[in-house]
């Protein structure tokens, strides 16, 4: 492989990872507010964005969500938050 080319398939990488990463923080964005919604994907979407805020509404938020969620592996996940957001509460 000649460096030309060994350096245009690590430009590419490199591309394809900060593209990657901009869509993941896009989604998470635009599905912030979606804890509640019909989609599993949104719900998933919407418990990462709020595990990055740790506010007391965010917990209570999450305890009513815990007692909603039919789902078992997202009730886990949002009890998994909820321990850190109390942990990070102090």
């Amino acid at each position: 492989m000649t460096v030309r080319r060994s350096l245009a398939v690590l430009l590419a990488a490199a591309l394809g990872v900060v593209t990657g990463a901009a869509l993941a923080d896009r989604y998470l964005r635009h599905h912030r507010a979606a804890l509640f919604s019909r989609r599993a994907i949104r719900r998933h979407a919407a418990l990462g964005y709020i595990a990055g805020r740790p506010t007391p509404e965010n917990v209570r938020v999450l305890r009513d969500y815990v007692a909603w969620e039919r789902h078992p592996a997202l009730r886990r996940r949002a009890r998994r938050v909820i321990r850190s957001l109390e942990k990070a509460l102090g």
